[in-house]
């Protein structure tokens, strides 16, 4: 007999961790090497439950446990899909990963509310798995307006004029367009089809007219603002002001994959491809999300500020997984729930690599990095690596999942969509490549201090874990290619 618990108290105990691990952290407040303990071995835990329920669901095990029912048919509840399992993953994954850099990175920077900041990481992965794991749209939003209360302080971690600006920003942004936009779509799907729970090929189709499905479409992309399209983009620069672990936390484990998460959910379990392809409203939203492709891009260009650079990119890279899923095809959702994996660990290594520079040589703008290489080689050339994955060349991961997003626009017959992937590909040349260049090939300036070291150890052991990563998931994709063709074959769906 097992002494494990069932596959769905597992589901709920993911989300438990975190929470306990929280509470282990405010009370350990006073010593800080058990505060960064628990928080490591809180995310090891973590790792290890969402692994367990990985193996269950690729046995073909249903997954599935009701939390609470707080309206009639309404329920709180789990199902483990293999979408939400590759999401879990990562987050949990690179919890560990982050826990590691901040360690190094909030010690070497003298941050001040170390406990506060580890505390609510914590709070913040839970609501991700919450999210990662929900059974229904219900369950989806409400820990979906958890993670954005739950990072708000960390997005104002600082405390400066500048970082409250930044968290109203924030709040402004990411509270209004899901209180006013995809609450909305919520009730009126739940109205109109009867049920919010996620079913495989949508729940909408033979319950809505083409109008009406177009309406809740344009409701649900722009009501998931931390999917960051334009025009409800603002709030992810403005929160730059953050310690760069936070903004590893908002640009690869948390909060904007959760958004482009929840498009691909949106798109494949309430609407379904079919129906997806039927409207017209999908063509104009694919417009908008190849114009944040590229106009993200073209503003990254501008920037000299490496983080709002790498900011501005991210804007680019999350319309990708939009428009993969507006493509409405399996290609297309394979490149996209890929593209969560790649531009994760791809993004990750590029805010770690701006924060190890920032500690170690107080710098943050791309002007300031002339020959920095010489004295950072090991950051430099890990950024060089997360640059060539973020652009998509071997041998490093993005080139998968913008491979099958470009199969899915080719089979679909989207031939301006193959065009607008051509041109933000070179664009990611553009304002990614000039960065190492300098740094390498550049000489220092005369007066220059020579004085500038490598980061702490913390940080370039997860700078190189996240750089290997890159490299790995170029090596070995078929795990998580296996895991997500899943979803078509109702293995683990309810």
């Amino acid at each position: 007999m097992s002494i494990l618990p069932e596959p769905g108290a597992l589901a709920a105990i993911a989300i438990a961790v975190p929470l306990i691990g929280a509470a282990g952290l405010m009370a350990a407040r006073r010593w800080p090497d058990v505060r960064e303990g628990i928080s490591l071995a809180s995310g090891v835990i973590l790792f290890a439950i969402v692994a367990l329920l990985a193996v269950a669901l690729e046995a073909g095990e249903t997954i599935h446990i009701v939390l609470a029912r707080p309206l009639g048919g309404l329920s709180i509840a789990l199902t483990v899909e293999p979408l939400g399992m590759l999401f879990a993953l990562v987050a949990s994954s690179l919890w560990i990963v982050t826990t590691v850099y901040a360690i190094g990175y909030m010690h070497g920077h003298h941050e001040k509310n170390q406990t506060r900041f580890y505390a609510f990481f914590a709070i913040s992965i839970a609501s991700v798995m919450g999210i990662a794991f929900a059974g229904n749209m219900l369950t989806l939003f409400v820990f979906y307006e958890v993670l954005t209360i739950a990072t708000f302080p960390l997005v104002t971690h600082a405390g400066t004029p500048e970082a409250r600006r930044a968290g109203r920003v924030y709040l402004g942004i990411l509270l209004g367009t899901s209180i006013g936009f995809q609450m909305t779509a919520i009730i009126a799907t739940y109205f109109l089809a009867g049920t919010l729970d996620f079913k495989p090929g949508g729940i909408l189709e033979g319950h809505v007219s083409h109008g009406v499905a177009g309406v809740l479409l344009a409701l649900y992309v722009f009501g998931v603002g931390k999917a960051a399209l334009m025009p409800f983009h603002r709030w992810l620069p403005a929160a730059m002001v953050a310690p760069t672990p936070v903004s590893a936390l908002l640009h690869a484990v948390a909060v904007v994959k959760a958004g482009v998460f929840i498009v691909l959910k949106i798109a494949t379990f309430i609407f379904g491809f079919d129906l997806l392809r039927e409207l017209p409203m999908t063509q104009i939203l694919q417009w908008v999300a190849a114009f944040t492709i590229i106009a993200a891009s073209l503003v990254a260009m501008t920037k000299d500020n490496l983080k709002a650079r790498l900011a501005y990119s991210t804007v680019s890279q999350l319309a990708y997984i939009v428009l993969a899923a507006l493509i409405a095809d399996q290609a297309g959702f394979l490149g996209g729930g890929l593209h969560i994996a790649t531009h994760a660990v791809g993004k990750i290594t590029l805010f770690f690599c701006a924060g190890a520079i920032l500690v170690a040589a107080h710098k943050t703008n791309i002007s300031e990095l002339d020959g920095i290489g010489r004295a950072m080689p090991l950051t430099m050339a890990a950024f060089m690596i997360g640059s060539l994955s973020i652009i998509g060349l071997p041998p490093f991961a993005g080139i998968w999942s913008k491979w099958f997003i470009f199969e899915g626009a080719l089979e679909a017959d989207l031939l301006f969509l193959v065009g607008v992937l051509c041109v933000s590909t070179l664009l990611n040349i553009a304002y990614l490549m000039p960065i190492p260049f300098r740094a390498f090939m550049r000489a220092q300036p005369e007066g220059t201090s020579t004085g500038v070291r490598e980061a702490p150890l913390p940080c370039l052991v997860a700078i190189g874990v996240t750089s290997l990563g890159c490299l790995l998931l170029f090596l070995f994709p078929d795990p998580a290619i296996n895991l997500l063709q899943l979803t078509f074959q109702g293995v683990g769906s309810r």
